[in-house]
């Protein structure tokens, strides 16, 4: 058994002979009794799926939206932000490797207790689930969406992803989502196989599907020599032009951690990628770098809409077209 850890029935999940298999992610673990899928987190305990992390928080913080990243939706305004342990991906460069990728000390939290505590901050616009892959904590995370926005139609669910997740359990979840950060690590299956140990089509089905049932952006990481040739930069913008150019795109810099010492993406590189990007996409933004502007320009008009500093926004707008030529500027305040 599990140690002392408090375990919760899985959804998503069928018996076979002496197996299990998982049906949450792409994966489809099959687990051996008292095993573990590749999450770390769902378990196989004598013929019924487990999950360990069922409100165990390892990290909580009200942070500025802008931080998730989210550009476009509520600016200017805090979130309480929660993260678990375990993924489903074994990024080399993994920013949170010591809560995704180990079993980190955590503090359990009733999905009561969290929309309680939701309640009490101020400017507050309801909760982020982050820091760790969201999709994993499936069942903690249903449960507290679907009692918010039931209780509280106007606060807000957003989850932080990497977007590998099974179209049924991402069905079901969506309803009760209000925005999505999407991590598209790169447009190469190789480099997801080898790099991330996944594959690439579940990602850019789940943004697909997300684009239809919510607001989202996207978030790539460039890592030097691996993903942030124009090519792919290119390929990147075009698949999402296609779907919305409104949709923003985060072009993040790389800096060596966890098990990659590649040395960091090169800013020229960031900033000419955006401006390739820039071409299929009418917002583009650089993360990580100092000194780059951040902020919001009507796509029309180029008229100010949104002054970002660091984390902070200063809002020129009071509705979701432009001041200054009417343009629909897609940005939910």
């Amino acid at each position: 058994m599990v140690g002392e850890t408090l375990l919760k029935d899985a959804l998503f999940y069928e018996k076979d002979r002496e197996k299990i298999e998982c049906f949450l992610c792409p994966h489809h673990c099959r687990i051996a009794n008292q095993q573990f899928g590749i999450c770390s987190v769902r378990t196989n305990q004598e013929g019924t799926l487990k999950t360990i992390n069922y409100g165990e928080i390892t990290a909580i913080a009200n942070d500025p939206i802008e931080k998730k990243p989210l550009y476009h939706f509520k600016p200017g305004k805090t979130i309480l932000s929660v993260g678990s342990f375990g993924c489903n991906f074994s990024c080399a460069f993994c920013q949170n490797y010591s809560i995704a990728q180990y079993r980190a000390s955590s503090q359990y939290q009733s999905s009561d207790e969290l929309i309680e505590k939701c309640l009490d901050l101020d400017e507050n616009v309801g909760i982020a689930f982050t820091y760790n892959e969201p999709s994993i904590w499936y069942e903690y995370v249903y449960e507290t969406s679907k009692k918010l926005k039931e209780r509280y139609p106007d606060l807000q669910i957003v989850l932080v992803t990497n977007g590998y997740i099974e179209s049924e359990p991402l069905a079901k979840l969506l309803p009760y989502v209000d925005a999505m950060n999407i991590d598209l690590k790169s447009f190469q299956q190789d480099y997801y196989k080898k790099i991330c140990k996944g594959n690439i089509e579940p990602v850019l089905k789940t943004i697909e599907e997300a684009n239809k049932k919510c607001h989202i952006e996207v978030t790539t990481l460039l890592v030097n020599g691996l993903n942030d040739s124009r090519e792919e930069v290119e390929k990147i913008a075009s698949f999402l032009g296609n779907l919305d150019k409104s949709i923003p795109l985060h072009l993040s810099r790389y800096f060596p951690t966890y098990k990659m010492d590649r040395p960091a993406t090169e800013i020229g590189i960031m900033l000419d990628r955006k401006e390739l990007a820039n071409r299929y996409l009418h917002y583009v933004y650089v993360g990580n770098v100092a000194h780059v502007d951040k902020s919001t320009y009507c796509p029309e008009c180029r008229n100010l809409l949104i002054q970002r500093n660091d984390f902070t926004s200063k809002i020129y707008i009071n509705s979701n077209v432009c001041s200054k030529c009417g343009s629909n500027i897609k940005i939910l305040l």
